[in-house]
């Protein structure tokens, strides 16, 4: 029998002094299927999963106090990644 461990995803670091403000959007249905590439830590009440769909990428905010969901701007997946990484060390927000 193979034992599971418990797996957690990254913490987001606190935004730190001059951090980059983005721009979330409501979400829209583009595509039948997104993929989820990354995710953080679901013990946090806001969560970010860096998400694949149609050739493109984009960062999905979810808050659970507030029970709202919101999107970055869909864009290339190199860019996206990289604003994903920007997001985890809390250089964005």
């Amino acid at each position: 029998m193979q034992i599971v461990h418990d797996f957690h995803g990254p913490h987001v670091e606190p935004p730190i002094v001059g951090h980059v403000k983005l721009t979330w959007h409501e979400p829209t249905p583009r595509t039948p299927r997104v993929r989820v590439i990354l995710h953080t830590c679901e013990c946090r009440e806001t969560t970010y999963e860096l998400c694949a769909a149609g050739g493109q990428a984009f960062v999905r905010r979810t808050d659970r106090k507030e029970q709202t969901i919101h999107e970055t701007s869909w864009t290339l997946t190199a860019t996206t990644v990289r604003l994903f990484a920007q997001i985890l060390r809390g250089e964005a927000s």
